[in-house]
């Protein structure tokens, strides 16, 4: 990128997905010659903390959402409800932009879900697969709204391949206001030899409450399996085992990567971020969809339906059935990525 440029990532706090993806944005980054500082807060800060020990880190303010525990309408409306407050943040995360800008001295932004990370005094990308929101309620007023905000930045870079295989119809774009790319999935992860064997891996992500509510279901359904539960706390570091089941509260990115390629199957949210990562590693999977979260309940039915990933709703997950049936699902299989993401750092050049 010619000079040297400092550029910050500002990943979202909802589940540690968001900054999981952007980290191998920051390793290209830095590969290029360049520095990167990190812009977050809460667990996803934690994590980048550990997995970037030497870089520099600004703690910004949470949109501080609050979730409910029931999904159907009870969710969309809790979150509906909500849209003011996130309104009044974004407002405050942008004018904490423009004096980090000045303060740090910062070339370029890559905003990962974070609406108010853009600036006029720099080039500013913003990081979604999800320009098409599914909603059953409010959905046009929703996705007007996001289309809004998205149309500030300068780019919006979208984590998958042209076919939109992984994404499907959540990365239609009709808006011209919107500069995309397509950049290739995104995973932290790598494939490597298998070393160890076990059946089941569990992986725990996501807000709070359904985050512990989805924890304590795996555990009454795997203490006594060939299995090992991932807890997604990077702020604690333990492990216990309940019966045969292993649980432990984080791991980092190359005990991850292997723990994932030693498992037969994985159990988890149908997380975009998450998606990513199995898909990178051909994996299989069981996807359990956060209940009410539409992005989830769609990437699961799309999955389900194109015969890629067994699916079942939370309330009526049964590990028996589940293991089962996934059988007959072909898993994440030959998805070729030739993009390489030190061509795209080029919007920051002078």
């Amino acid at each position: 990128m010619g000079n040297k440029k400092r550029i910050l990532i500002a990943p979202l706090d909802w589940g540690l997905g968001h900054a999981t993806r952007c980290i191998p944005i920051a390793n290209a980054i830095e590969k290029s010659g360049n520095e990167v500082i990190f812009a977050s807060n809460g667990r996803a800060l934690d994590l980048l903390m550990k997995e970037f020990p030497k870089n520099k880190f600004i703690k910004i303010p949470s949109y501080n959402v609050t979730y409910s525990k029931y999904g159907g309408i009870g969710w969309i409306l809790n979150m509906t409800l909500q849209i003011p407050k996130i309104i009044s943040i974004i407002k405050k995360e942008n004018k904490a932009l423009q004096n980090i800008i000045d303060d740090f001295k910062i070339d370029g932004v890559i905003s990962d879900n974070r609406f108010g990370m853009y600036s006029k005094k720099i080039p500013s990308v913003f990081i979604t697969h999800q320009i098409n929101i599914k909603s059953p309620y409010f959905e046009k007023f929703i996705r007007n709204l996001n289309i809004n905000y998205v149309s500030k930045f300068d780019e919006c870079w979208i984590p998958d391949n042209n076919n939109r295989q992984l994404s499907g119809d959540l990365s239609i774009v009709k808006n011209k206001k919107i500069t995309t790319k397509f950049i290739g999935p995104l995973s932290r992860f790598k494939k490597v030899e298998k070393k160890e064997s076990l059946n089941i891996l569990g992986i725990i992500s996501g807000p709070e409450p359904q985050r512990t509510i989805f924890q304590n279901i795996l555990v009454k359904q795997l203490k006594n399996k060939n299995a090992v539960l991932v807890l997604g706390k990077p702020e604690a570091n333990k492990s216990e085992k309940i019966g045969d089941l292993k649980l432990i509260s984080h791991l980092n990115t190359k005990e991850l990567n292997q723990l994932i390629i030693d498992a037969d199957i994985i159990i988890s949210r149908s997380g975009y971020s998450t998606v990513m990562d199995l898909a990178v590693l051909d994996k299989n999977a069981i996807f359990i969809p956060t209940p009410g979260q539409t992005e989830q309940l769609y990437l699961a039915e799309y999955y389900y339906k194109n015969e890629i990933a067994f699916a079942m709703h939370q309330h009526e997950f049964d590990i028996e059935i589940a293991l089962k049936k996934h059988q007959n699902f072909k898993g994440f299989k030959n998805l070729k990525n030739n993009i390489k993401l030190e061509e795209l750092l080029t919007i920051f050049e002078e």
